[in-house]
């Protein structure tokens, strides 16, 4: 079955994770993404082999290949001038320019909009930023971490008062995976615009826009109430008037989330599940007032009983209860999740397993293909722009392609 955007052409002048998971989920949505790189340094993103405990020796990286599947690669120097003419004529039959560099830079090589829509008027030109397109600072760069997870107010929600420094993400490229999808989803809006109208757009999405969005509900609250939301303490119980909404250990030292925000409606069933039956009638638990009212005596409840058994035993006895819950789990834990599993949101690409992008079309996930070897494609996209062999062989010897 085919994508979506099937027979959509993606022109991805980017770097590391930000734009690049822009092109992973267009490619995802059936899009031919081809990426341009240096022709010699490739993206910087393959150099990178080290994060946190993670040590990637050999290929394929998985650093690359998130962002990356699905693409093919073309290696071209765009500080040669051959070089930058084989973009124009890559533009000329895209669909899509899409870029991470910055405006002097868009300057410096001749990729600015005014230079492929040049070339191609209707062309979608899309741009992903550190802090936006306005604005004194619109010519910084930034990652995910500077500019998502710091200066949109991530951080510091989470971070819990008296905590020494401030909560780091909970991985590479988070930021830059939720900005990217938040980019492909403006290129899908532009292009049906173009269709519907006739008229193309430039789309703009910054890591700093994403993490404010990501935050949004927070800084509504915060707007309205004159103050910062704070993080509570480790430890503490999650709602202070409802024992139906926190965390809570089980006996092999794993957690479960509770999250019943209508705690009168979920009381009798949850201590009917934990084998405490007599308190669905225990007047300290009888309405919303008489638990809020009560929520220390029911926590520790909760606590001694949860507390009792394993999480898998929790996991097949919590299978019937009505009320939201979920097991804790960390990057791992999740590869064996059934649920996950189920609805293929982790799916083989080549040797790795990635997670598909979120969005699924017609009960179905996409098919995800291997990133491309650095540059791999170079020629077999120049023959399909016609160019002959001894141009291509012009262009290598010249420098201006791999």
């Amino acid at each position: 079955m085919s994508g979506p955007l099937a027979g959509i052409k993606v022109l991805e002048v980017a770097m590391y994770g930000f734009v690049p998971s822009a092109g992973a989920v267009l490619s995802d949505w059936g899009a031919d993404v081809v990426k341009v790189e240096h022709a010699v340094a490739g993206d910087p993103q393959r150099g990178l082999r080290r994060v946190g405990a993670f040590t990637v020796e050999g290929d394929p990286n998985p650093n690359v290949e998130h962002a990356n599947r699905g693409k093919r690669s073309v290696g071209i120097d765009m500080s040669v001038a051959e070089g930058r003419e084989v973009i124009l004529e890559l533009a000329k039959g895209a669909d899509v320019f899409l870029t991470s560099f910055l405006p002097s830079a868009r300057t410096k090589f001749g990729i600015d909009v005014d230079d492929i829509r040049a070339v191609n008027p209707s062309i979608v030109y899309a741009r992903g930023s550190a802090l936006g397109p306005r604005g004194t600072e619109s010519v910084r760069g930034g990652y995910d971490m500077t500019a998502f997870w710091c200066r949109g107010g991530v951080a510091a929600t989470i971070t819990p008062p008296g905590t020494d420094g401030m909560i780091q993400p909970p991985g590479p490229a988070f930021g830059d995976t939720i900005s990217g999808t938040n980019l492909a989803g403006g290129i899908a809006a532009a292009l049906l615009k173009r269709e519907r109208t006739g008229e193309t757009s430039v789309v703009d999405v910054s890591l700093l826009g994403s993490g404010l969005w990501a935050l949004g509900h927070t800084i509504a609250l915060s707007a309205h109430g004159k103050q910062p939301m704070v993080a509570p303490k480790p430890g503490t119980h999650g709602a202070p008037t409802n024992p139906l909404s926190g965390l809570y250990a089980t006996s092999d030292g794993r957690f479960l989330s509770f999250v019943m925000l209508q705690p009168a409606k979920f009381w009798a069933d949850v201590v009917r599940h934990i084998d405490r039956p007599e308190l669905a009638d225990d007047p300290r638990f009888a309405d919303a007032a008489a638990i809020a009212e009560n929520t220390a005596a029911g926590v520790a409840v909760l606590r001694e009983a949860i507390g009792a058994r394993t999480l898998a035993e929790w996991t097949e006895r919590f299978a019937t209860l009505a009320g939201p819950w979920a097991p804790v789990q960390d990057s791992q834990q999740l590869l064996s999740d059934g649920q996950i599993r189920a609805n293929e949101y982790v799916l083989p690409a080549g040797e790795l397993q990635l997670v598909s992008s979120p969005v699924q079309f017609d009960v179905a996930a996409p098919e995800l293909r291997p990133g491309p070897e650095f540059a791999a494609q170079t020629e077999e996209v120049l023959l399909e722009l016609g160019f002959d062999w001894d141009r291509i062989i012009a262009l290598k010897t010249a420098g201006a392609v791999s």
